[in-house]
Parts: C-alpha cells; structure tokens; sequence
C-alpha cells in the first residue's frame, strides 16, 4: 500500500471523502506501528495527520483508546481550535490538540506530527548537550534538531506559540523534561524518523553508562538532517506488509 500525502488545494467533493479514508488509514496503521516499536504511553501520547479541506484541520486518536486499539473509523478529526467536526462518541485530548495544532499551523509544509515520551528520549532532552551526534542514528538529525523548554502545562495558551517559536524550521524537537515531536510530510515520514531518534538516544545513553571517554565522529563526515528525508520510503510499505499480515483491523 502506498502512503497518502495530503494535498491541502482540496476541495470537499466525493473524491476528497474517499482520500480522507485513506488518510485515515494511514494514520490508524501509524498508530498500530508507533505502538510495535514502543513510541505508546496508555493513552496519553498522540499522532496527528493533516485533512485538506475548505477549514484546516487534522486527524488524532480520540481520548481513551490504546494506540493497539486505533482504527481508521475510530479516528477523530478536529479543527485546529479543537472543535470537533466528525462524529464520535469519544472527547480529544486538549493538549494533544495545542500541539498538534501548534505545529501544523506554523508549518504548511508539514502533515503528520508524532509526539511520544519515550524513556531514553526523555533522558537525553534532560541532559544539558540534549542529542550527541556520536551514533549513525543521531548523524539524521543534525541540523533539524531543536529543543523547548519544560514550561506550562500544553495546554495553557501561551505554549501554542512557545511551541510554534521553538520549532521553528525544523524537523524533529526535543521536549525538555518531557518528550519529542518528530514531523513529515507523510506518516511515514514522522514514525520513521520517531524510531531513528529513539535508537539514538538509547545508543546516547548506553554509551555513556560505560563510564569510559566517547569517540565523537569527525564534523566533516555529516550529512545535513534533510538529506535523510526520503531515504525510508521502502521501510514504509514493508512495514505496512508487516501489519496487514498481522492484523489488518486497523483498516476498519
């Protein structure tokens, strides 16, 4: 199965119904996917994916289902106030819609917007350098990487704009204290760059627990963060495979 990418010049019509349910599936696939490679906390984490339309607006889990629970039906979608506009028997998480909200305002040219609190993750958004480039895995995100500050709770108002400031132009944020935000252009895109992030703080941290000096890589052998995008795409529909010969119920 092939990825959507949402196309926000689209105007409500029977093929835009029909692109939507492939949008959400996509996003219920990346929910059923973030919970595999271990980015679920109960229900207290959230993936947003764009919906073009006349009003801008976004898909995200509703409030009270596991993320192994998610389907494309059970999806809810939500204008950037949090207004809910499909029915649904189940609220929003508000902070999950400040966030998500946040970033897909400031930012036109991103549709999916991950945010996890994985343990190793949040061990090194606490560490005072945040994300050393000493592995592979952390080498995909320098120069995208940026970081914000533990503050008010994310729901409070002004974190909306904090959010917006401290993302910036990149692609990938380290919540201080708290978590990450990974985006793309699709969903892809965000939950492959969550599982890169992941592996590189564990490797940060791992190594570090050795108690020894680190060997750093030369500067001059980096790549640029964005030369990565793109370099996944055959992960995605393999990991689609994956999911449709385990349990293709996300589709429902």
């Amino acid at each position: 199965m092939t990825e959507t990418v949402a196309r926000p010049d689209q105007t409500t019509s029977p093929e835009d119904a029909a692109f939507e349910r492939q949008l959400r599936i996509d996003l219920a696939a990346t929910y059923r996917l973030a919970d595999k490679l271990g980015m679920s906390e109960l229900i207290s984490t959230h993936i947003s994916l764009r919906v073009p339309g006349p009003t801008p607006a976004f898909l995200m889990n509703p409030y009270g289902l596991l993320f192994h629970q998610i389907t494309a039906s059970s999806l809810v979608k939500v204008d950037f106030d949090g207004n809910i506009l499909s029915l649904t028997e189940y609220a929003v998480p508000r902070a999950g819609v400040v966030i998500h909200g946040a970033i897909l305002e400031a930012r036109p040219d991103v549709n999916c917007v991950l945010h996890a609190h994985n343990t190793y993750t949040i061990a090194v958004s606490a560490q005072r350098d945040g994300l050393l480039t000493l592995s592979q895995a952390a080498m995909r995100f320098h120069g995208q990487l940026s970081y914000h500050e533990y503050g008010r709770a994310a729901s409070h108002p002004t974190e909306r704009a904090k959010l917006q400031e401290d993302m910036g132009d990149k692609w990938v944020m380290l919540l201080r204290n708290h978590g990450f935000l990974t985006t793309g252009r699709t969903c892809g895109e965000a939950l492959i760059s969550g599982y890169f992030l992941d592996r590189a703080c564990r490797v940060q941290i791992t190594a570090q627990c050795a108690g020894v000096p680190l060997v750093m890589p030369r500067e001059d052998t980096f790549e640029s963060g964005i030369q990565w995008r793109g370099r996944d795409e055959p992960s995605w529909p393999a990991l689609i495979r994956m999911l449709d010969q385990e349990d293709p119920s996300y589709k429902d």
